[in-house]
């Protein structure tokens, strides 16, 4: 596997965790767990628009590795 399907990946996984938790979210209702739902979902939507540049890069520096 290459270092441009790693991290084509890892956006994937991040996008589905992302998903995930805002089902989670919609489906509790204990606010402290919404509450950190709330808070970790920001981080990984952080995470994943790093890693969406990083592929956005990838992309242009390797033009065969391009989706």
């Amino acid at each position: 596997m290459t270092v441009g399907s790693q991290v084509k990946t890892c956006y994937a996984t991040l996008k589905s965790i992302e998903a995930g938790l805002g089902l989670l979210h919609a489906s509790t209702t204990e606010q402290d767990l919404k509450n950190t739902i709330e808070e970790v979902s920001v981080l990984i939507k952080d995470a994943r628009h790093d890693v969406h540049q990083q592929v956005i890069h990838i992309d242009k520096q390797e033009p065969q590795y391009k989706s």
